[in-house]
């Protein structure tokens, strides 16, 4: 489970006994529910987890109490995602897929191309700086609409700093919700993306048939 024990959640003695004998599938995700229910409401979970199956592929969704945190493609290797989140959030994690249930529904409504803004709280404390400046102001792009790397230069008040907003952009740990593959390159090519080109493509061309 990702940082939380098994002693530091009381179970009852049905639980006790569903632990030290096999289970089918069935059984033990009903087991992994209520050890969630258990972990939430002796406010052990600090980082809730869950994937969900996407026109791009398996997407990792992860939050805190403070909101969504980050949306990690297959190619970054959700293992290591959830490592990470564990050095630099808390070790206590847990998959509690109900956490997520209004980020994977407005997750699947942009994907059916009914809904253009997102409206979810997010948790920006994996950024610092310039990047969290540039990604702050990425959500301003409007549906369907893109910038260049120095338009987001300019806007954020450095002209300058066009290679920096390529870093803020490839740095984004909230991808698709922080709309970072709205920006291109200053010539109009694509540029890099965190969750590979193919991606970025298939997000574009969603939004501009809409």
């Amino acid at each position: 489970m990702n940082g939380i024990r098994h002693d530091d959640i009381r179970h009852d003695d049905d639980m006790t006994a569903l632990l030290s004998t096999p289970v089918d599938a069935g059984t033990l995700s009903r087991l992994h529910r209520r050890l969630e229910q258990a972990a939430e409401r002796a406010n052990l979970v600090d980082v809730a987890y869950t994937t969900i199956d996407s026109p791009v592929g398996t997407l990792l969704l992860a939050a805190t109490p403070e909101g969504l945190v980050r949306v990690a493609y297959a190619n970054e290797d959700h293992d290591r995602v959830l490592e990470a989140l564990g050095r630099q959030l808390s070790p206590r994690i847990l998959r509690a897929p109900k956490r997520l249930d209004e980020v994977a529904r407005e997750i699947d409504e942009y994907f059916a191309k009914h809904r253009q803004v997102f409206d979810l709280t997010l948790d920006l404390s994996l950024s610092r700086g310039f990047r969290r400046l540039v990604q702050t102001h990425l959500p301003e792009i409007g549906y369907g609409q893109t910038r260049s790397y120095r338009d987001i230069a300019e806007l954020v008040g450095n002209p300058k700093a066009v290679r920096a907003v390529g870093t803020a952009c490839a740095t984004n740990p909230l991808p698709i919700v922080v709309p970072c593959h709205r920006v291109l390159r200053t010539d109009g090519t694509l540029g890099g993306y965190i969750g590979g080109l193919e991606a970025k493509t298939t997000l574009l061309n969603l939004e501009a048939a809409a």
